[in-house]
């Protein structure tokens, strides 16, 4: 029996304290600091954050699709039905990528091969991870290409990808991730470069199929849109680290961190006054070759106080399963958040 299924409260996917360096000809870039979470069955966990802040390599590592070297991963786990992935890839036989964990990625046009056909690149899939005969595996394909509602799907699976628009090669991608009906969907900007009514076709879809699966779904987005539609619970990353943890509601209406507030205040709403500009993050994320003892927001931050530089802040339980990486926290700390929110707002 596996450790998901002897206890059916526990997270599908577990990742503790992963820490992922790449060796440069700079030097070591410390890309991922000792990141966290957890995603349970037919939920949806976003980790949001600015470009670079480590949200790709996140995932990338646990897939095993960062080059190795110069990348490594000098620590943590991610515990996936009681097998630690980031040590083991093959499980009974059978590799998990593609397999137990299915992958969205960023640009389909340069993820999928431009000289298969289309179904065959998801056939490719069943027959490694199924044993699917080529009959079998095609026609599968066909199936998983209208489950992606993509029409016509026994035509188009004999297409090649160049035939496709952005908005079909992302719903291709989608179907070869779920064509063996992954436990954990990891979708890495599967939104990036479609238009705003693909985008909304495109979330639509990923819940549709959650539903019918009660997959798990790890979604990589810098867009907050997106999170307010698609997540059940939102991780915020800056600088390597998650800042912030909790469930949707308490990132948008009872945000914890600094960071988390500056993200909101940047973000354009029908309430903004036309006149008044958007707030942008003044400043520059820290250097990664040499990131700082203390907080990593420390020197972007508008309510640093002097413990932040040298002292790394506490995770610290703002309200349960709510956490944030500040010492605005701490019993001794001159300000409240909600004094934040309060400046944030005025």
């Amino acid at each position: 029996m596996t450790a998901s299924a002897a206890n059916p409260v526990a997270p599908v996917l577990d990742v503790k304290d992963l820490h992922v360096e790449f060796d440069t000809y700079g030097g070591i870039v410390k890309a991922v600091r000792g990141v966290s979470f957890d995603v349970h069955a037919g939920k949806t966990l976003a980790i949001v954050g600015e470009s670079g802040c480590g949200k790709s390599v996140t995932v990338q590592s646990i897939m095993g699709l960062i080059p190795m070297p110069p990348g490594r991963i000098t620590r943590g786990t991610a515990m996936l039905d009681g097998v630690d992935i980031v040590q083991q890839k093959i499980v009974n036989g059978r590799d998990i990528r593609g397999n137990r964990v299915g992958m969205i990625f960023q640009d389909p046009m340069s993820a999928l091969n431009p000289t298969m056909r289309v179904g065959d690149q998801i056939a490719e899939t069943l027959q490694v991870h199924r044993g699917y005969s080529k009959r079998q595996a095609f026609d599968r394909a066909v199936e998983v290409l209208t489950l992606a509602n993509i029409p016509e799907a026994d035509k188009r699976a004999r297409q090649y990808p160049f035939a496709f628009s952005g908005g079909m090669l992302q719903r291709a991608m989608i179907a070869i991730a779920i064509a063996c009906e992954p436990a954990v969907l990891i979708a890495d900007e599967p939104t990036t470069a479609l238009d705003v009514t693909i985008q909304a076709q495109i979330l639509d879809l990923l819940k549709d199929l959650q539903r019918r699966n009660g997959m798990a779904i790890v979604l990589i987005t810098h867009d907050l849109g997106v999170v307010a539609r698609m997540a059940d619970d939102v991780s915020v990353m800056y600088a390597g680290e998650i800042v912030e943890t909790g469930s949707v509601d308490d990132v948008f209406y009872r945000a914890a961190h600094p960071y988390t507030l500056g993200l909101k205040a940047a973000m354009p709403s029908s309430t903004t006054p036309k006149d008044q500009g958007l707030r942008p993050i003044e400043g520059t994320p820290p250097d990664l070759f040499a990131p700082p003892d203390g907080c990593g927001y420390f020197a972007r931050c508008p309510h640093a106080m002097r413990v932040c530089g040298p002292s790394h802040p506490p995770n610290v339980e703002v309200d349960p399963r709510h956490n944030a990486l500040c010492w605005l926290h701490h019993p001794d700390a001159p300000r409240t958040v909600s004094e934040l929110h309060r400046r944030v707002q005025a």
